[in-house]
């Protein structure tokens, strides 16, 4: 399933996160997935959230860079190797896998947050 992904550019030092959260609790935001990535000079806090655009708005007016774009939402089935099969046939569709992380999810107990090359076909291999 496609769904939306706000992505929150971080100065690299220390409090920056902190306060990208608080402003995103301020704002009344529930996060329910996140990956941080980092690098010598900034960090890319990529966030699952209930109100994507209002997110945005809250950050903006903070000063923070952001934007909102479309991932997709694997739900995994707890058996051993049911998400390198799925892997597997993006693999084999010819699309390329740039970035994923985990989340919770209420239904199978884990769920994959993935950016690929092409979301729609990646959308319909998932199921």
């Amino acid at each position: 399933m496609i769904i939306k992904q706000l992505s929150i550019f971080l100065e690299n030092r220390p409090g920056t996160l902190d306060e990208a959260l608080a402003i995103l609790k301020g704002a009344g935001i529930n996060i329910s997935a996140l990956s941080l990535a980092d690098t010598s000079e900034f960090g890319l806090l990529r966030l699952i959230v209930d109100d994507p655009d209002k997110a945005k708005a809250a950050i903006r007016q903070a000063g923070y860079t952001s934007s909102v774009n479309d991932v997709v939402s694997i739900e995994l089935k707890q058996e051993v190797g049911y998400l390198s099969g799925i892997i597997k046939k993006i693999s084999d569709a010819g699309i390329n896998v740039e970035y994923m992380y985990a989340s919770s999810s209420s239904s199978s107990g884990a769920s994959m947050i993935i950016k690929t090359d092409n979301l729609e076909k990646t959308g319909s291999i998932a199921g």
